[in-house]
């Protein structure tokens, strides 16, 4: 199981990678894809739709479940990653070309408050 010591993580299952402009890429992690099977399907809200911290921003279907996809952190949606239409990526590859959605962050605080590598491993029994 893979868990970069470069991003932040939620109970959710969600990874967050700020970028250099101050923006935040989104993924599922890699024990979330491996939980979830085979994905075939991901879906969300579209450039410029505006997301509280936890709210749904889309859903993931995979070939045993349909999942959630919250917002780590509250904000706008800059970019949806185009490479999605090919679903099966954020199997191959869930922290590089498997992103979902770029987020303008509305309280960069929030970041603070998301785990590290190391707390989530724990939470994942890791």
């Amino acid at each position: 199981m893979n868990f970069p010591d470069d991003l932040r993580y939620t109970n959710d299952h969600e990874w967050v990678k700020v970028l250099e402009d101050g923006t935040v890429r989104v993924g599922i992690t890699d024990f979330a894809q491996s939980e979830l099977g085979d994905v075939v399907f991901v879906e969300t809200k579209p450039v410029g739709a505006s997301l509280k911290q936890h709210e749904v921003f889309g859903t993931v279907e995979a070939v045993k479940t349909v999942a959630d996809l919250f917002a780590p952190v509250a904000g706008s949606i800059k970019a949806v990653n185009e490479a999605l239409d090919a679903a099966e990526v954020v199997n191959t590859s869930p922290y590089e070309e498997g992103w979902m959605i770029e987020l303008t962050v509305d309280d960069p605080a929030q970041l603070e408050a998301l785990m590290t590598a190391e707390q989530y491993k724990k939470t994942v029994g890791e």
